[in-house]
């Protein structure tokens, strides 16, 4: 590898991980309970592409073109589209494989392996009201499945199962939580605004990103499973508003990498990914293309990942979408550019799947909201 892209990729800092793999989960769960509405059944072939979605971008074998545009959506979510501001939580156990996504005003969705059905899953009006800024799935020892889902103008947290059952809301902290920082007890003791952007599950706790407030620290919760299902505010805590390594101009997303212990967080105005241990020690950055304005990174194994992005070095030619192979950047993916996606000037998150011999890309807009599947175009 050349010494100008070694830098671009892994900025100054290198690489450093912990090795110590996740545990793996069965493979059992209850089948979704459907909303109100009829499923939308996506063509066994791919249809012809709407009018504004045209082309192919990307570069070497990373390139891709539209295969569903946001009309393939459910009616009750198309109409509330263009306020989407969350992301996605792919089930990555074998055989399972469906996507997770929230839109405020409609509800929980769920994106069936195959891509070509898109169903609204019966959720709770309290969540299914509000803005759910992401999405995580995680698994309990004896794997039952849930998700978690961050209300950031809400300041709450809310888990369900996969049925969209409501378990458990955990309400924002407060001064009397005995935070490990005396920054963040304060924080809390004036009243401070608690915007969580992002949750991820490891060993019994979830790590909450809050970039959208002057915090900007991770949290941590203490989560009780089983039957008494619960959470309880953590005293540790780590980051804090600011550009040097570890500190954050805005946490947005947060992801655990495939077989590691690991926290990587999308730091978002400073243009990088901040790598931590489950104990808040920084471990390293890996640096994207400056003015990119990266939301969050997802795994689709131990290879390749991809990173959407809310602007670009272009501004005028609407955000990238990067993929990365072994953490090298191999693809740009300009959707608005290239595609002619013309809502989606900042993308918001975005997941990675593989079916077959195919990569896909699943994507959201922001401000306005818009949704589309992209496909690999493989050499003919």
């Amino acid at each position: 590898m050349s010494l100008t892209k070694r830098r671009m990729i892994y900025g100054l800092f290198g690489l450093a991980g912990m090795t110590r793999s996740l545990t793996a989960h069965p493979s059992h769960h209850h089948a979704p309970r459907l909303a109100r509405s009829n499923p939308q059944a996506f063509p066994s072939e791919p249809r012809e592409m709407a009018d504004n979605a045209t082309g192919i971008s990307g570069q070497g074998k990373m390139k891709f073109k539209v295969l569903y545009a946001s009309n393939h959506l459910p009616a009750e979510a198309q109409k509330a589209l263009v306020n989407a501001h969350g992301g996605f939580a792919v089930d990555r156990r074998p055989g399972k494989e469906e996507t997770y996504f929230a839109l405020p005003g409609a509800g929980i969705l769920q994106i069936s392996a195959d891509l070509r059905t898109i169903n609204l899953i019966d959720t709770p009006d309290e969540m299914r009201k509000v803005n759910l800024h992401d999405t995580t799935i995680w698994y309990d020892t004896d794997g039952t499945p849930y998700l978690t889902f961050p209300a950031n103008d809400e300041g709450r947290i809310f888990t369900t199962s996969l049925e969209g059952k409501l378990v458990q809301t955990l309400d924002a902290p407060t001064a009397a939580i005995d935070f490990e920082k005396p920054e963040v007890h304060d924080y809390f003791q004036e009243g401070g605004k608690f915007a969580p952007t992002a949750v991820e599950y490891l060993d019994g706790l979830y790590y909450v990103t809050t970039g959208y407030s002057n915090l900007d620290y991770v949290l941590t919760a203490r989560v009780t499973r089983g039957k008494h299902f619960g959470a309880v505010w953590n005293d540790l805590a780590f980051g804090g508003k600011g550009n040097a390594p570890g500190k954050f101009g805005t946490a947005h997303g947060i992801t655990i990498p495939p077989g590691k212990v690991r926290l990587d967080i999308a730091d978002r105005p400073n243009s990088r990914l901040e790598r931590f241990t489950r104990y808040g020690h920084y471990l390293s950055s890996l640096a994207m293309p400056a003015g990119s304005l990266p939301c969050d990174i997802n795994y689709l194994d131990q290879q390749y990942s991809v990173v959407p992005t809310l602007d670009g070095p272009d501004t005028k030619k609407g955000a990238p979408i990067y993929i990365l192979d072994n953490e090298t950047l191999v693809s740009t993916i300009m959707p608005k550019e290239d595609l002619g996606l013309q809502n989606f000037k900042h993308i918001h998150n975005a997941a990675l799947r593989k079916i077959g011999t195919k990569f896909y890309i699943i994507a959201q807009a922001w401000n306005p909201g818009d949704f589309s599947i992209l496909e690999q175009v493989l050499e003919e």
